[in-house]
């Protein structure tokens, strides 16, 4: 085999080295966000799914179980069990609608609204642990939804 096989058969594997993966620093930085807000929901009984549940529910209380799923980008299997066991812990309650027994919304208790309270610092402390300036996450906040919104 010639040096120029070579070549052509190393040009052909380019695409498959770690370097040239997008969804590898996306998935890398994900992690690494999610790690550095561990330390803020672990005294809280607190994951980050549960967190961002609380966020939609902060911002909208009374949404269906598909209307999270939807905005949160995940799937009912995940956000369903979730759901039952933050009811279970008395942050919310789920209610079956009428015209529609599939149907079920998600309100938040006394309880729910008012652990926000108690979460109102997360992001600015998990925050301050990012070395970017305003401008830069900016951009990536809109790069970021740009392609959410493209897939």
């Amino acid at each position: 085999m010639g040096k120029q096989d070579n070549k052509t058969g190393n040009d052909q594997y380019e695409s498959l080295k770690l370097c040239n993966q997008l969804c590898f620093p996306l998935y890398a930085a994900s992690r690494k966000i999610t790690s550095i807000y561990t330390p803020y929901f672990k005294p809280l009984g607190l994951t980050y799914t549960k967190y961002i549940v609380f966020l939609v529910l902060w911002e909208e209380d009374g949404i269906t179980v598909g209307d999270i799923c939807s905005r949160l980008y995940l799937d009912n299997g995940t956000v369903t069990p979730l759901i039952k066991k933050m009811e279970a812990e008395g942050y919310v309650t789920r209610k079956r609608s009428k015209e529609d027994e599939r149907v079920v919304t998600v309100h938040l208790t006394e309880k729910g609204r008012a652990f926000r309270d108690k979460c109102a610092d997360i992001p600015a402390r998990a925050g301050a642990c990012l070395r970017l300036s305003q401008e830069e996450a900016a951009t990536m906040y809109k790069l970021l939804y740009k392609m959410l919104e493209e897939m």
